[in-house]
């Protein structure tokens, strides 16, 4: 299978650093939209995809794309398509997806009829009248909008922010792909030296020392593929072995996380212990009115609480002030803040070099980035 084509949602904002990390890998026809990536390739390229990719959401592949106005138009599409390539006599195949916009707008039913037409196109293909489901799983996804619908096959699993080291979390803590996006914005190198003086569990540094080591962040997780009885084992240990011999851990880089809250360091410091970058790190308890210049060169990336997530807005406000007052005094110092609040920059006491649009979770945020 050379020509498949795949689609990885990403969280809105991230679409060029998604194509451009996949295109760096080699992979094909990259192409971004509006939150996903498209590219094409064969089934080595979805393995790499899934390992080393620190933005995108998910790899899916991409069986079709097509127009519906009826429930009949929705079966026909899905009962063309070529499920037994992949989907083999004993694999599971159930059907989840959303609807947005569309004339057929009840997730159920179009639940339902996919099924059905996945179904009576296999029982064609094995002749067989019944499909007990007992194998592999091949999780169909569906997205309808503006009555197109894109039909897919999961690859991933779990989510690719599940990286496989943040078995817990502090309360509220930033999506891994989404620090993994901040650090890339900030610019994080193999000798650069990170403070996060707000680091919760600490999500941002250890995505950080990932980067900088070249640790692939799917290098130690399972995927759905694993179990998929059409990849061969050895394409999937080779392309991992390969992804390990490239890890970098000589690098100069090193960061320092603080908080307040003794609990949350404790799993900042098993986090970064399951991730391999605990050696690259180190967590202290320390309040942000204590915040100094650690580093005769430094970056600051930071998520600090705000009022739809953590502390009333007033408390947040004064985060921000004291964080503000904080980095302005030091030298050769990058800040990158992210926050909500329209009101960040006047609050920091400075407008930002470049700000940059990004979602967390629902929640619109700009990324502040002071060179």
């Amino acid at each position: 299978m050379e020509n498949l084509n795949f689609v990885c949602p990403c969280i809105f904002g991230t679409e060029g650093m998604c194509a451009n990390e996949l295109r760096f890998y080699g992979l094909k026809n990259v192409r971004a939209e509006n939150g996903r990536v498209l590219f094409s390739g064969s089934l080595d390229h979805m393995i790499k995809a899934n390992i080393y990719s620190r933005y995108a959401e998910r790899v899916l592949i991409l069986m079709s794309e097509f127009y519906v106005n009826s429930f009949e138009e929705l079966f026909q599409g899905v009962k063309s398509l070529p499920w037994e390539n992949f989907i083999g006599k004993n694999d599971a195949f159930p059907v989840k997806g959303r609807c947005l916009s569309s004339k057929l707008m009840s997730v159920p039913d179009c639940q339902k009829i996919i099924k059905k037409a996945v179904v009576e196109r296999l029982k064609e293909k094995y002749r067989l009248s019944w499909f007990e489901e007992t194998g592999a799983t091949f999780q169909i996804q569906f997205l309808i909008i503006n009555n197109k619908a894109s039909i897919m096959i999961d690859t991933s699993g779990a989510g690719l922010h599940k990286r496989g080291y943040r078995k817990k979390s502090n309360d509220a803590p930033i999506k891994e792909t989404l620090a993994a996006a901040m650090a890339e914005l900030a610019g994080v190198r193999r000798n650069h030296k990170v403070v996060d003086p707000m680091c919760g569990s600490g999500t941002i540094l250890i995505e950080s020392a990932m980067k900088a080591q070249k640790i692939p962040p799917g290098i130690n997780r399972k995927f759905a593929f694993d179990n998929w009885s059409l990849i061969p084992k050895n394409s999937i240990s080779e392309i991992k072995q390969q992804a390990k011999l490239n890890i970098d851990k000589n690098c100069d880089f090193f960061a320092l996380g603080y908080d307040i809250d003794s609990n949350a360091l404790e799993l900042a410091r098993e986090n970064a212990e399951k991730a391999g970058v605990s050696d690259f790190i180190r967590f202290e308890k320390r309040d942000i009115s204590d915040f100094s210049q650690d580093f005769e060169i430094q970056t600051v990336i930071t998520n600090p609480p705000y009022g739809e997530r953590l502390l009333d807005l007033e408390s947040a406000r004064r985060l921000y002030k004291i964080l503000g007052e904080k980095c302005l005094s030091c030298h050769n110092t990058r800040t990158v803040v992210i926050s909500p609040d329209d009101e960040f920059e006047r609050i920091f006491g400075k407008s930002a070099d470049k700000r940059r649009k990004l979602y967390n979770g629902m929640l619109k945020c700009q990324v502040y980035i002071y060179k």
